[in-house]
């Protein structure tokens, strides 16, 4: 049976695994605090946390439990809004949001309320409150409101003890005192151990959009806490993560941060917090959207994927030849993405990443790009350029990059690859835009990227 804690009471069920935790929770469990809004991970009405235990401490995160799947719960600790209440009096979130007049309605506030708190259980973390609320939209109080509560929140925060963090946040009335307890009662469960057959999940972002209701009634391969597809690691110049590494651990990593510099920037640009602590890279290639973007992201960096089949043996193919045609790509029935590798940049290296999209945050891009770029006295010596949004697949400018490789960068040599691009894209119009608008997107991506990259190069008047 799937064994998890829901709040502060142990579940053993026999339900399907593929049914949506949401559906669980509200329906199985009849806790309505958790609210059914969008069922496709954009408003956060339905936003939970799940604790994780580690090295004898709970890691929290929030997620939306509209889009993932109840196994995946397994062996873990869920906390709806329920689960955060005070016996007598309303916990340190509710009352900031309370007393800064942040609720109306009050059908979203449920989830801001969790999410708020998931970011105070959070240990050492460099985002902020109003951070942690990006995937929560409210349509009465025009945010203000909720963004005060935030700045309070962070603000009684200051003081907390990392090093003993729950005990903290109990006697500061964040959550109620049960938290406490909930490491050891995790240790006495005996999770179930799924068989590894029927269609294969990780998170569910993507599928669980579209396919929730079959998920439901099917046998589903969780994936999700498979180790052997976890992890990033380095050896030999050389940084390989896992399939089942989620946006938020790239965006954590402190090696890939010194690596990337601006890489907390460029993983905001993708979706909202409970997204990026859910969503996968193997998951983002597998879904094989032409606007991608953590497909583009790593198709810049000259990416190689590993393939693992049933048997454990494996292959290897550039990122570049994964996707064949608008959602077909090079993975076979029994096999799963095990990993993604790329040559750890050095100094003449430089990279970026961009993003049009109709918001700025939790938004699927119109079109993006990023670019990697070796530069040696003042030669273009390599150069890997990748756009999404212009083709059927994520595209990778292979005429694009060959005509930069030994030209002399400036204005001229950027205009004149630019050119090459255009001949390389064959955007549509869609509900994200004309196809001449996309067009157009691509030519600024491109250009952006040289002027950030080399401002004192490449000038934008030069390229008008």
């Amino acid at each position: 049976m799937i064994q998890f804690i829901l709040n502060n009471q142990i579940i053993k069920t026999s339900a399907n695994a593929g049914i949506t935790l949401l559906d669980f929770i509200r329906e199985y469990q009849q806790l309505k605090g958790t609210k059914i809004g969008c069922r496709e991970g954009d408003c956060g009405a339905c936003t939970v946390l799940v604790g994780e235990l580690k090295s004898n401490n709970i890691a929290y995160q929030s997620i939306t439990s509209c889009i993932s799947p109840l196994g995946n719960a397994n062996g873990k600790h869920i906390v709806t809004i329920e689960g955060i209440n005070l016996p007598k009096e309303l916990n340190t979130v509710q009352k900031a949001m309370t007393e800064n007049y942040a609720t109306q309605c009050g059908f979203c506030t449920p989830g801001f309320v969790v999410s708020m708190t998931g970011f105070a259980l959070e240990s050492n973390k460099s985002t902020t409150c109003n951070d942690a609320i990006s995937g929560n939209i409210c349509r009465c109080t025009g945010y203000k409101s909720i963004e005060k509560a935030g700045f309070e929140i962070e603000e009684k925060l200051q003081q907390k003890d990392n090093n003993h963090q729950i005990e903290w946040l109990i006697k500061e009335g964040f959550i109620p005192n049960y938290f406490d307890t909930i490491p050891n009662k995790l240790k006495d469960l005996q999770p179930k151990i799924f068989e590894k057959t029927g269609i294969k999940i990780a998170n569910g972002t993507d599928i669980y959009v579209r396919h929730a209701d079959k998920m439901a009634e099917e046998n589903i391969y969780l994936l999700a806490d498979d180790t052997a597809l976890k992890g990033i690691l380095f050896s030999e110049g050389t940084c390989t993560l896992g399939a089942n590494t989620t946006v938020t651990e790239i965006a954590e990593s402190k090696k890939l941060q010194i690596l990337f510099p601006k890489l907390k920037k460029f993983m905001k640009l993708i979706s909202s917090e409970q997204i990026r602590n859910m969503g996968t890279i193997g998951g983002n290639f597998v879904n094989a959207s032409p606007i991608g973007d953590m497909s583009i992201f790593f198709l810049a960096l000259n990416s190689t994927l590993t393939i693992q089949k049933e048997d454990k043996t494996v292959r290897t193919i550039p990122l570049q030849e994964f996707h064949q045609n608008y959602k077909v790509y090079d993975l076979q029935e029994n096999e799963i993405l095990k990993s993604i590798s790329f040559k750890v940049p050095q100094t003449d290296d430089s990279f970026n990443f961009e993003k049009v999209s109709k918001r700025t945050h939790l938004d699927i891009a119109s079109v993006n790009s990023a670019g990697r770029i070796y530069i040696e006295t003042n030669t273009i010596t390599d150069a890997h350029f990748s756009v999404g949004g212009v083709a059927a697949i994520p595209k990778y400018l292979y005429k694009t990059n060959q005509y930069l490789i030994g030209k002399v960068i400036n204005a001229e040599t950027v205009k004149n690859a630019e050119a090459v691009l255009q001949s390389e894209i064959s955007p549509i119009s869609d509900v994200r835009g004309t196809s001449e608008y996309k067009r157009l997107l691509a030519k600024q991506l491109f250009f952006a990227h040289f002027i950030e990259l080399f401002p004192s190069k490449i000038e934008l008047e030069k390229l008008l």
